[in-house]
């Protein structure tokens, strides 16, 4: 007899071979009806699965958060179905399920549109409503193989040749239709519901080889309850309304061109937005980081003791000088490969190490907004969001092992704190413990994670009323565990954006040393912290979360002066200049266009406040002020509206300083 243990600790023995279809009839068959899926010690598995052995045993009902994965992956096979049934001669390849959603490539001598996407979607709810169990059969090679060439399945022989001889050929069958699957699924098509949609199509080679053949990939989602696809749908709409692509050419910050990809071109408007950031951030870190800056391109040498060249190479840039191809003949000083640094660490190590440290010289805190470069795939670069080249809000904290709680403890009460400034509530702060694939010994990665298990549980303790804490079990960096910092924006989305992770391994390799009260050399602590991440990439977030609404102290133009009459041009000027003198960043419009049009047209590039000056206000000394998105405007003497505007585009960290 085989020992089956439930969520609430009850235990009831049965014979081997079970399944868990069996014991939910066994306790109830209202249980038997409304379970779809079981866990087995933690992992999803067919309720028609036998247990062999002693296990902890859950039943899954479609209304579990963990059913949703299954949802999705139940519904690629029935997209996969209705288009084989109607379009004859389609061959299916794969259709994993994906973040929010799924996907299923197909090859067929047409590409789908959208426009086929009607026809796909009532197919797939006949499909659902004849509530087809799905069944696993496990087949040899051999008949995998025999049976996918007589169907002309090309795609899926192939695969067949991929699954290791040790591992299971596993079969799904829903009705009359199969597929080559890992599993597990529901127990019939029918649990999927009607809250599913087709979202796009798209091109994609053939296990991504550009030399492959080229797929037809058909994007979908599912959700259990249509209420929850309302809601996904609203917010993809408002996330496209708030694209921060769009929303930076209409605000002129920044563009794009091929012969540069995956850097930014920024415009003037962007620029001044991404030096009032770093501006934002010095004053920081003023008085507790010193500020410097490394080499962005170093001898590939650096690179193999830090370990990035084994771990990330295929992620670098390495590059040679000119004479290295036009002259070959050349010195062999001159072939030496050199990386363009997709980090800052090493070149801060190097900053460490110039110099005899102390123990009294800890903790030394080096801050860099340092350009670095890593290579992405042309399909997965997305506006700023995802660049090759960007800009890191990073720093290194060289410190005592006694230290490092407290340091850990510092970061994330400035990071909250930064957050809070750009008017994010609500974190989340992960703990990811150590990754498979590391470097450094056991002992050191045990006392890592448990200064930093401590240090989690006072952030819940300290800051609970902002802070939700969670465990993200084997994400840890190559070298050390880390904090990450999730931000939730305006819509729901989450954004990952700061980090702390420890590391015992870098100084080391690099020999790094203080001198230790006992007069020994000891080797630091490193602490790899960054706030924003990528600024390029927080800007991005940024656009999105406020619709290119930015506050105005944030904003590239906060104010505009327009006149509605050639009258009040001088006075105009006059505005800008004392609103210059007073800090503001104003743009002034004299041309001789209705002020409706100049309404329009600065409210489509976003700016934030606009005072409208005619003969009238002249005489007065007076202005209307025209907020962003707001229909009415308010009337309101120049020095006061000044000082007014003056004190609401002060930065948070200056009047916390006042």
């Amino acid at each position: 007899m085989i020992s089956v243990t439930f969520p609430d600790g009850a235990k009831r023995e049965f014979p081997p071979g079970v399944t868990g279809l069996d014991i939910a009839k066994g306790i109830s068959p209202s249980l038997a009806k409304r379970t779809v899926a079981m866990a087995v010690n933690g992992a999803l598995a067919d309720l028609a699965d036998p247990i062999n052995a002693d296990a902890r045993v859950e039943f899954v009902s479609r209304d579990d958060p963990r059913a949703l994965e299954l949802i999705r992956h139940d519904c690629a096979h029935v997209l996969a179905e209705a288009v084989q049934a109607l379009y004859p001669g389609t061959q299916v390849t794969i259709g994993p399920v994906i973040e929010n959603g799924f996907y299923y490539d197909f090859h067929r001598n047409a590409p789908f549109t959208p426009e086929d996407f009607a026809a796909i979607e009532k197919k797939m709810r006949e499909i659902i409503a004849r509530d087809a169990p799905f069944t696993r059969e496990v087949w040899s090679r051999d008949a995998a193989i025999a049976f996918f060439e007589k169907k002309g399945e090309a795609f899926k022989v192939e695969l067949v040749g991929t699954i290791p001889a040790d591992q299971d050929l596993k079969i799904y069958k829903q009705g009359d239709w199969l597929d080559l699957c890992r599993g597990p699924h529901m127990t019939s098509t029918g649990k999927i519901g009607a809250a599913f949609k087709l979202m796009k199509v798209a091109g994609a080679y053939w296990r991504g080889d550009h030399t492959k053949p080229m797929l037809s990939r058909i994007y979908g989602t599912a959700f259990a309850k249509q209420e929850d696809l309302d809601g996904y749908l609203k917010q993809i709409e408002e996330a496209e309304r708030r694209d921060h692509r769009r929303l930076g050419r209409e605000m002129d910050l920044f563009h794009f061109q091929e012969e540069a990809p995956g850097a930014i071109f920024w415009h003037p408007k962007g620029w001044t937005l991404f030096q009032t950031l770093i501006s934002y951030m010095r004053r920081r870190l003023e008085g507790d980081y010193q500020e410097v800056n490394a080499p962005q391109v170093m001898d590939k040498s650096l690179w193999e003791t830090s370990g990035h060249w084994g771990w990330y190479s295929d992620n670098m840039f390495a590059v040679k000088s000119a004479t290295a191809f036009i002259r070959p003949e050349d010195a062999e000083a001159d072939q030496r490969v050199f990386a363009l640094k997709p980090m800052n660490c090493p070149g801060h190590v190097q900053i460490f190490k110039h110099g005899l440290r102390s123990y009294r010289d800890l903790p030394m805190r080096l801050a860099e907004f340092g350009v670095v470069h890593r290579y992405e795939p042309s399909g997965a670069m997305h506006g700023v969001m995802r660049v090759r080249a960007f800009t890191q809000d990073d720093a290194h904290i060289f410190c005592t092992e006694d230290q490092l709680a407290e340091e850990c403890m510092k970061i994330n009460d400035l990071i909250l704190s930064v957050y809070s400034d750009f008017g994010f509530g609500r974190i989340v702060v992960k703990l990811s413990t150590r990754p498979e694939k590391r470097v450094g010994a056991d002992a050191l990665w045990d006392h890592a994670e448990a200064v930093m298990s401590r240090v989690l549980d006072e952030i819940k303790a300290r800051h609970g009323d902002v802070v939700e804490t969670a465990l993200n079990p084997g994400e840890g960096a190559f070298y050390g565990p880390k904090f990450e910092y999730v931000l939730r924006d305006a819509i729901g989305r989450d954004w990952q954006c700061g980090t702390t992770q420890v590391d015992f391994n870098l100084p080391e390799r690099f020999g790094a040393f203080y001198i230790a009260p006992n007069s020994e050399k000891t080797a630091p602590v490193m602490v790899h912290r960054a706030i924003c991440g990528s600024l390029e990439r927080f800007i991005g977030i940024l656009i999105e979360n406020f619709a290119g609404h930015l506050p105005l102290w944030l904003s590239p133009t906060q104010v505009v002066v327009a006149t509605i009459t050639q009258e009040a041009d001088e006075y105009a000027m006059e505005i800008a200049a004392l609103a210059r003198k007073a800090g503001l960043k104003v743009e002034a419009d004299l041309r001789n266009e209705k002020i409706n049009y100049k309404v329009r047209e600065h409210s489509l590039a976003k700016a934030p406040v606009m005072l409208v000056v005619g003969k009238k206000e002249a005489e007065q000394r007076s202005v209307s002020i025209r907020r962003l998105g707001a229909q009415a405007q308010t009337s309101m003497s120049l020095d006061e509206a000044l000082a007014s505007l003056k004190e609401e585009a002060t930065p948070p960290g200056v009047k916390r300083a006042r």
